[in-house]
């Protein structure tokens, strides 16, 4: 390679990171810190700086004027309303016990008084009045991801002359606003043409509080849903705990459904479970350990006896999410709150259905649980179980529903299944298995950007995963034709990702929405039955639940195991493949009990399969450099035509039985191979989490971790992968070894080809592999250096045959 093609490249990847580091950075100025919630108030001139609020702001905002006297002539203050609480800042350290407004038309005074309930500790405080005795605010639950507009109230010359500043709020912790307020302010989250104060800025201080840490918060907070309703998160929403060795069920009375399914990991303890701890669990446990607790909230756990426990505690990890869960922010805060729409195995209405319904439990047993909702129109009855035999079917559910009244337009949800990045990427895996006739096939559903709906399909059943854990909502009895795919946006149903490295903003929600299906129910009243999956794709699992529910005189089976491969556009070529490999690696794995050996055990199996194409593919090469002296004569000779000197050329590689290609039959080869294991990695749940060399790789289906840092840089992240320079390196030296020796002559236009080609792989390929998995990076890697050996070898055997 020249100096002028290092330059390029050199100069390539150095406008790359300026570029990246420059529009990486906000194009607003941050002003400061504040609070031990880390809130951040950077000022954005493209929002409105502060201005006296319009007719219709005080209307959105319900702005009203207090009065120290019951004639409504001495006004002291404007407040912010909701219902008949009155929050404002305080103008002075003492306040008086009672102010007056107007009241109700119907009033005959016409006013109303209001009562201090929260009294300050000095001028610039939060303040509230109520009307009614104990009465306190109801806050809302601000979602962690997204953006939302805020305002910021504060006031000018005194209280009765307010003054408002637009704003953003971004992620809980930024918030953008388009001056920096000079006084106290309350801050008020708008949502929906409705304001909920929230939280309060100190100007002296420079500082942020929430108003849920001063006393001022209701027993009953309101949880905002983006898109949605707003709905009241009542305290009396209960959870109930039904667990196994294969999995935790957290059940809500909030439609009698599953709020959590979280599987345990394997331990010396529970050596049942086959899903393992990587990397992203530990560190949620360090990032945000309030997010790292199982279940969420407090529970009360269905024991031996069939009898509820007392109120547990939630534990703190030893757990996956299976679905999507409630994201809690600082103080223990429920910063984004999943709606029951999507928790799982809940019946609705629609896609946008808001309606929700509580439920009663109305009987236990230690493998069982039943709910009760009676509506207007309909009483359901839901009894989910574990099967009698667990270890014979891992990771199922048993749910018989009773539908009695009205049963028209109803939809089984399985509920929304956590992120689980595959190679660093998002894979979202749905299918269903569809019945014609004798004949069953499985069908790849592609992510859907709008409500999908399949009228005419019956499935056998829908599976909604994320590429290594799902859940197959497998129908019983006869269904009706009809079922749909609705996307559902991150920031409403947020990953767990989007709480690690938040404050770089690492996984931004809105890049991983989630997909509910929804299964049409039987419109007529009956009870029915379903087999729900919820767990792992691992092979050795969806086999063993295939063969108990399968039916020999019949010939059905279940094919679950079709929900466990997850191929892509080069399926035709890769799916062979990498049965095949998996076979081999399966069978090294039982020798070896360990994944990263036998992936290296595989490599050579593979390399001794092909010794005789790489063998005489290597010769060609080695006769090639052989003749290199006679190919640069006629070049030459004929320098002058080209056309002449190429023909030539040919001709001379024709007589002496060489192939210039020859030496790109290697890599041609092993194509198909290096595919078939990049699609095995993605699809093998047996290998997520499978270490090889502890404190280094630690998981074969993700890239290797040598050492990592806090800020994430473009293209590296936050992580120094090594594997992927061990093998640039490796390919650089591969290509050195097989150039041909030109000291002392002039390299043929061939070879120089060739050896520019070698260069610009080696660097190519290092950064192509830079965030693929170690275990494809060590097979690669375990190729290149044997491909060297043999190279060396078949050399020295060539030489010893000429003397």
């Amino acid at each position: 390679m020249d100096k002028r093609t290092l330059g390029f490249i050199f100069a390539l990847i150095a406008s790359y990171f300026i570029i990246h580091t420059w529009f990486d950075q906000p194009s607003t100025t941050p002003v400061t810190v504040v609070d031990e919630a880390k809130t951040t108030f950077v000022v954005d001139t493209s929002l409105r700086a502060s201005h006296i609020p319009t007719s219709q702001e005080r209307k959105q905002f319900d702005l009203v004027m207090l009065y120290s006297d019951v004639e409504l002539t001495d006004a002291v203050t404007v407040a912010i309303r909701q219902d008949q609480s009155f929050i404002t800042l305080a103008w002075k350290d003492t306040l008086p016990e009672n102010l007056f407004m107007k009241g109700a038309p119907g009033d005959p005074k016409n006013t109303l008084r209001v009562n201090l309930a929260i009294a300050p500790e000095k001028a610039g405080d939060p303040v509230l009045y109520t009307h009614y005795p104990n009465q306190k605010l109801r806050l809302p639950t601000i979602p962690s991801t997204g953006q939302y507009d805020i305002a910021l109230l504060y006031f000018a010359g005194n209280n009765t002359d307010p003054q408002i500043i637009d704003g953003k709020m971004v992620k809980e912790n930024e918030i953008l606003v388009g001056e920096k307020p000079p006084l106290n302010s309350i801050i008020i989250f708008e949502y929906q043409n409705q304001a909920w104060p929230y939280a309060i800025y100190n100007a002296e201080t420079d500082q942020v509080s929430f108003l849920d840490k001063r006393d001022l918060f209701a027993d009953t907070a309101v949880v905002v849903f983006p898109g949605g309703e707003d709905k009241e998160f009542f305290k009396d929403e209960e959870f109930y705990v039904l667990e196994n060795a294969y999995q935790q069920l957290v059940f809500s009375t909030i439609d009698g459904s599953l709020a959590e399914i979280n599987l345990p990991f394997e331990s010396e303890s529970n050596q049942l479970s086959v899903v393992r701890p990587i990397g992203f669990s530990q560190l949620i446990k360090t990032d945000s350990p309030q997010n790292a607790t199982f279940p969420q909230h407090p529970y009360r756990e269905i024991e031996e006896d069939g009898k509820l426990s007392d109120l547990k505690q939630p534990m703190f990890g030893g757990y996956y999410p299976l679905l999507r869960r409630d994201i809690i922010g600082t103080g223990g805060r429920v910063s984004t709150h999943i709606p029951p729409h999507y928790y799982g195995l809940n019946i609705i209405w629609g896609p946008n259905s808001p309606d929700t319904f509580k439920y009663k439990v109305t009987n236990t047993t230690k493998d069982s649980i039943t709910f009760v909702s009676q509506q207007k129109s309909r009483r359901i009855t839901k009894t989910f179980s574990f099967p009698e035999n667990v270890k014979e079917a891992p990771y199922v559910i048993d749910l018989t529903l009773t539908i009695e009244g009205d049963a028209r337009g109803l939809l089984l949800t399985p509920g929304i299944p956590e992120v689980d990045l595959i190679s660093g990427s998002f894979n979202p895996t749905l299918k269903y298995r569809s019945r014609r006739g004798q004949k069953s096939k499985v069908e790849d559903i592609k992510p859907p950007k709008r409500l999908v709906e399949y009228t005419m399909s019956i499935p056998d059943w829908i599976c909604d995963g994320n590429g290594f854990f799902g859940i197959i909502l497998d129908p019983l009895n006869q269904n009706p034709p009809g079922f749909s795919v609705h996307p559902v946006s991150g920031e409403l149903a947020p990953t767990r990702l989007t709480v690690v490295d938040a404050e770089y903003d690492r996984f931004p929600a809105e890049k991983y929405p989630g997909y509910e299906m929804h299964l049409a129910l039987n419109p007529t009243p009956g009870t029915y039955q379903f087999r729900v999956f919820a767990g792992p794709f691992d092979r050795t699992i969806l086999k063993t639940v295939d063969a108990t529910y399968s039916d020999p005189q019949t010939g059905y089976n279940p094919d679950y195991l079709a929900c466990q491969t997850s191929h892509g556009w080069l399926s035709f070529i890769s799916e062979p493949f990498s049965r095949f490999l998996y076979l081999l690696l399966s069978f090294f794995h039982t020798v070896t009990h360990s994944w990263g050996l036998s992936i290296i055990l595989l490599t050579i199996a593979l390399r001794l399969m092909l010794y005789p194409l790489n063998n005489w593919s290597i010769k060609s090469t080695l006769k090639m450099q052989s003749i290199a002296p006679k190919v640069s004569a006629i070049q030459e000779k004929y320098k002058k035509d080209p056309k002449r000197s190429q023909m030539e050329v040919m001709n001379f590689y024709r007589e002496n039985g060489v192939n210039p290609f020859g030496g790109c039959l290697p890599l041609l080869i092993q194509l198909p191979f290096l595919i078939g294991m990049y699609d095995l990695l993605k699809s093998s749940f047996e290998l997520r989490g499978a270490s090889f060399i502890p404190g280094w790789i630690t998981n074969l289906t993700a890239p290797d971790i040598l050492f990592s840092w806090k800020y994430p840089f473009p293209f590296f992240g936050n992580s120094f992968h090594l594997l992927p320079i061990l093998l640039g390196i490796v390919m650089y030296i591969q290509q050195k070894y097989s150039a041909a020796k030109t000291t002392g002559r002039t390299p043929t236009d061939q070879q120089k080809q060739q050896k520019m080609m070698g260069n610009i792989m080696a660097i190519v390929f290092a950064v192509l592999f830079y965030h693929f998995p170690s275990g494809l990076n060590i097979y690669w890697l375990s190729s290149m250096l044997l491909g060297i050996l043999q190279q060396w070898y078949t050399g020295k055997r060539l030489k010893a045959q000429k003397q």
